[in-house]
């Protein structure tokens, strides 16, 4: 097995107290979904930052795979990223959105439960171990850097095993959203035309025709829809981001659903949470922290999870152009929401729109709507990438 290990500048080597405090600016800054004022909101802008979950590079954690390496510094910068997407949307899902974190506050059960599956150790749901040897199914060794499209891949193989948060983790390829194929996917109770499946005595409605899996369902999923985590892998241009997608990138962190963006630069992650301007404001995973065990009570020392200075900014030129968007909605109203607000973005003139929304499947898409229509079984892992290519470069190139 060979490391692909890089030198990554880290905030070992910066030191903390070097960050730049929060702009004094009038222009609104906008944080997944809500929109601060910077002069007279700093606190709460800072709150709610601190309260999101960060996941960084850690050191001393058990071998990868019980033989490989203990720490993931110079090359775990996108998988870290991928976890902070994905624990916004466990927030979400079992916190809410309003949920903020205070430091040495004895936290919830649910709080410590999402924390749990990302510590570093082989059998958490989304822990690095898990991400770096799914991500073999991926044709990326462990050790190897990966790129947004195949975390995403990987995120959504994993989330199957999730029987707690039951989240539905669609990876939209082909810079198209199919509304049909989601609600498919969140509701799989329902036929493909979207009516439920009635016995002739009008029974209730069952799950892809199997009754026995009704029963097995909790009665608030078989009533109502299944959490979507909704990621989709985009390339807005070449080496550099096409500007013409500015101000589209940007309107994305003003919806109500948004969970941000993973991009970054070449090899060098970030998760990026929100704007304010032209700059982008993101959590970076590059500083290298011990690895984390739980407490003999079962509670976790959290406070090296959640970033406790200004949060970090670049312009938005220099993000690289391979990037993944991802959306959250709880229920089905939160997703014909979503759909609503990207269509009037659409219908806009402040930038072209970085994907496509339809209603269903486009007839050049060679997908049937046998692979499409999949339960969450683990047996079907490998149809779930259907036919698209997982490497980072196949993206197809939007432009004008």
């Amino acid at each position: 097995m060979h490391f692909y290990i890089s030198a990554t500048l880290t905030y070992d080597t910066l030191g903390f107290g070097e960050f730049d405090d929060f702009p004094e600016t009038s222009e609104p800054v906008w944080i997944l979904g809500k929109e601060f004022n910077a002069l007279t909101e700093k606190e709460d802008i800072l709150s709610h930052v601190t309260s999101r979950l960060w996941f960084t590079y850690r050191k001393n954690f058990p071998p990868i795979g019980g033989t490989g390496p203990t720490s993931d510094t110079g090359w775990g910068c996108m998988l870290r990223c991928g976890q902070m997407i994905l624990g916004e949307a466990l927030v979400r899902r079992h916190l809410g959105r309003d949920w903020r974190w205070v430091r040495s506050q004895s936290q919830r059960e649910d709080y410590i439960s999402i924390l749990n599956a990302f510590l570093d150790k082989k059998d958490g749901y989304y822990s690095l171990h898990q991400i770096a040897q799914m991500g073999v199914g991926e044709g990326k060794s462990i050790g190897q850097w990966y790129g947004p499209n195949t975390v995403a891949q990987v995120l959504k193989k994993l989330a199957v095993f999730d029987s707690w948060s039951r989240l539905t983790v669609h990876v939209a390829m082909d810079n198209t959203v199919v509304i049909e194929e989601i609600k498919r996917l969140c509701m799989p109770w329902l036929d493909y035309g979207g009516a439920a499946c009635v016995d002739l005595q009008g029974g209730m409605p069952e799950p892809n025709g199997c009754l026995e899996g009704a029963c097995a369902l909790a009665e608030e999923e078989t009533a109502l829809w299944k959490p979507l985590l909704l990621l989709i892998p985009l390339r807005l241009g070449l080496s550099d981001i096409n500007e013409a997608y500015i101000e589209t990138l940007k309107q994305c962190f003003q919806l109500p659903q948004s969970l941000g963006v993973i991009g970054g630069k070449p090899n060098h992650a970030h998760y990026f949470i929100g704007y304010v301007g032209e700059e982008l404001i993101y959590l970076d995973p590059h500083t290298t922290q011990p690895a984390v065990e739980p407490c003999e009570d079962s509670q976790v020392p959290d406070d090296t999870y959640h970033c406790q200075h200004p949060p970090c900014r670049m312009h938005i030129c220099e993000i690289d152009p391979s990037i993944a968007v991802g959306f959250f909605c709880r229920t089905e109203d939160d997703f014909d929401d979503w759909c609503m607000r990207f269509r009037k973005l659409s219908h806009t003139r402040a930038g072209l729109p970085m994907f496509e929304l339809v209603d269903c499947q486009p007839s050049h898409f060679a997908c049937s709507v046998d692979v499409l229509n999949l339960n969450p079984d683990f047996s079907d892992s490998d149809r779930l990438e259907r036919f698209f290519d997982s490497e980072d470069e196949e993206f197809e190139i939007l432009s004008l």
